[in-house]
């Protein structure tokens, strides 16, 4: 499984550096593209919900095996995951801060 997930991660990798060395090519038209602005922030949002979804199974897989061994762990237990789950809503407020922009 992690095998698998650095290989995506390489691909991805990839992928976004074709992008952008073959964003000076097309920013030379005439008409000028707000494109690159849904790009960046559905990135910024992807990889913060990819971010947080890895943060919140382990923690709370963690969680869940801490709980079912002592109970009176449970309120911190919760913090950890509700940390992790934070993740998402910072991408998402970046996300918006990028479409807000304007220019």
């Amino acid at each position: 499984m992690r095998r698998l997930f650095l290989v995506f991660l390489s691909a991805m990798f990839l992928i976004f550096l074709a992008a952008a060395l073959s964003a000076p090519v097309a920013a030379q038209g005439t008409t000028p593209s707000n494109g690159n602005k849904f790009i960046a922030a559905g990135i910024a949002f992807g990889l913060a919900a990819l971010g947080a979804g890895i943060g919140v199974g382990t923690s709370g897989s963690a969680a869940i095996a801490a709980v079912t061994e002592k109970a009176e762990v449970r309120t911190t237990a919760l913090i950890f995951v509700v940390l992790a789950e934070a993740i998402a809503i910072y991408g998402f407020a970046i996300a918006f801060v990028i479409l807000g922009q304007s220019g």
